[in-house]
């Protein structure tokens, strides 16, 4: 059973399908709240409604009836290690109304990749004054609201204020994308609407893209900076007000709409398994095959794993391409493990970083290996790079020849439909 359908979930669901452990096919569940996977690192520009979700998203029933896995969708509530129970909420219709009961469901195999979530780390006033964008559903509230906002900033001719705290890459990117869905939105009629918007991007760090070589950070911000965006940096913010960011200054970074972007943890629901080790942030902590290091028959990966490597003083980060490497390991290696082979151990291979501000740049580094160890990159050959990631995705969930018909279907889409959702 596989909790959580994310780029971890989805990938080894996929591929663990076909394969037999003693002669017999794995069975395989996923279970998910949601009823369709879009590739994460893409959620700011669902948010932004610069992509159509429609089109960018995977149904898992569709993806499940092509590969033979199970889907069942839900919210997980928590789990039963003694009785090998995955509890499951009632799952609702977007109207309240009850499609699915609250029910329970058996494993003997359970694998975690829940991803992660935002972390206000108590900050008041952010549950109640901020969104975040974890969730392909949480990006499309998101862009609801940031298209409502535009609305009414036209038709009022009153300036539209947007804060997002958090400079890591999704920040970065979804401040980007907005300035971008300004310039957009004029020429579908919103007359001056680049004028009226502005996005401060708050990070309480010294600089921006913390996990990002020095290079790529400035360069980043400098060009933020050239659209409008306003960058605050060695900014903390002690609270979320209806008007705004209070930071420790005392001083208020204006928005009336807010982004909280900030930190890393894995979903609470993980918290309460008990007899786990697990960090402070909920993520559980497994040894080199990926096991958790108290229950053999539970592994994790991604977000909401922990792993330290050999020799390393520092976990593996919380990204997409860690997440990849894991799947593709364990979708080659679980059924080995669930017959008592011995495998070789996780190894991680960093192949560099990549951030996009939208339609107007993209930075990126070319990873610790190879010739070009440590290269920088920018312009159209990072954002190339960017996009390749996203195919590359497509092609392992759906084939090379299927990958390449979407990615056809995506260049024909961008010249016969709006470049922004305007409905």
């Amino acid at each position: 059973m596989i909790l959580g359908g994310g780029v971890a979930g989805i990938e080894i669901a996929t591929r663990l399908a076909a394969r037999t452990v003693g002669g017999r096919r794995v069975k395989v569940t996923l279970i998910d709240r949601e009823t369709a996977h879009v590739w994460k690192p893409m959620l700011h520009t669902i948010a932004a409604g610069t992509r159509d979700v429609h089109q960018q998203q995977t149904a898992y029933v569709a993806q499940a009836r092509t590969h033979g896995f199970v889907f069942q969708p839900g919210e997980v509530l928590g789990i039963d290690r003694g009785a090998r129970r995955v509890l499951l909420a009632p799952w609702l219709s977007a109207q309240g109304q009850e499609l699915l009961p609250a029910r329970e469901v058996p494993y003997n195999t359970l694998v975690l990749a829940l991803g992660s979530t935002a972390n206000d780390f108590g900050t008041p006033g952010v549950k109640e004054h901020c969104r975040t964008i974890d969730s392909r559903r949480q990006a499309i509230e998101f862009n609801d609201e940031v298209r409502l906002r535009i609305l009414q900033s036209v038709t009022k001719n009153e300036p539209l204020a947007i804060g997002i705290v958090g400079g890591g890459a999704t920040g970065v990117e979804l401040a980007a994308e907005l300035v971008e869905l300004a310039t957009l939105a004029e020429y579908y009629g919103a007359t001056g609407m680049s004028r009226r918007l502005g996005v401060t991007l708050v990070e309480s760090g010294d600089r921006l893209l913390a996990a990002f070589p020095e290079r790529i950070a400035q360069a980043s911000r400098s060009r933020l900076e050239e659209l409008g965006v306003t960058v605050k940096t060695g900014a903390r913010v002690m609270a979320a007000e209806p008007e705004g960011f209070r930071l420790s200054d005392g001083s208020l970074v204006d928005a009336g709409l807010k982004v909280w972007a900030a930190g890393v943890k894995a979903p609470d629901v993980l918290a309460s398994l008990d007899g786990l080790e697990m960090t402070r942030t909920h993520q559980v902590v497994v040894g080199p095959t990926l096991q958790a290091t108290q229950d053999a028959d539970i592994y994790a990966l991604g977000d909401c794993s922990s792993l330290t490597l050999a020799g390393q003083g520092r976990p593996l980060p919380p990204t997409a391409q860690v997440a990849h490497q894991q799947a593709r390991y364990l979708a080659q290696w679980l059924p080995d493990l669930l017959a008592g082979r011995s495998v070789p151990d996780f190894s991680y291979r960093d192949f560099g970083s990549l951030v996009s501000l939208g339609g107007f740049d993209a930075y990126g580094s070319l990873g610790k290996f190879g010739f070009f160890k440590g290269g920088f990159i920018r312009g159209r050959v990072a954002q190339l790079g960017h996009a390749m990631l996203y195919r590359s995705h497509q092609a392992r969930l759906h084939g090379f020849w299927h990958g390449s018909l979407l990615w056809l279907v995506d260049r024909i889409n961008a010249r016969v439909r709006p470049a922004i959702r305007v409905d």
